[in-house]
């Protein structure tokens, strides 16, 4: 970790300096928040990465919210295609994905190609471990 994200209240509350992260709700006061994230590229590219997996699941959508930021599970619908042999497939809709964001963190592996969204930029990534269920 390098720094906290800290609106001026909490970081006057820690004795730091504020991190310039605060966002509000359209009724509800500033509090600590994100809005532009990053996450950095790795060396592999996508195709290495999932040329390297036996049978998986690619994400190209999500719905739904399940994180539970108290316990930390977390459990999302989600379509995309399936992996086999490290070749993406055929199309899957209505599954679900489930694990712990503490180890989807710990296990997750970007690939090289970083694109920008809006205020967010992120590459392909792998997060090994994750339970996928559905037909």
């Amino acid at each position: 970790m390098k720094s906290y994200v800290l609106d001026l209240a909490t970081a006057r509350e820690l004795g730091l300096q504020t991190t310039g992260h605060a966002g509000r709700g359209a009724g509800s006061a500033p509090s600590p928040g994100s809005s532009n994230l990053m996450l950095e590229p790795g060396s592999i590219s996508p195709e290495e990465l999932v040329g390297g997996i036996g049978r998986g699941f690619y994400v190209t959508s999500m719905f739904g919210h399940g994180t539970n930021m108290v316990t930390g599970d977390y459990s999302r619908g989600a379509a995309g295609f399936m992996i086999e042999n490290g070749e993406l497939t055929y199309p899957v809709s209505e599954i679900t994905i489930a694990g712990s964001l503490k180890d989807m963190f710990l296990r997750l592996r970007p690939a090289s190609d970083t694109t920008w969204y809006s205020g967010i930029a992120a590459p392909t990534i792998l997060i090994e471990g994750m339970t996928v269920g559905g037909r």
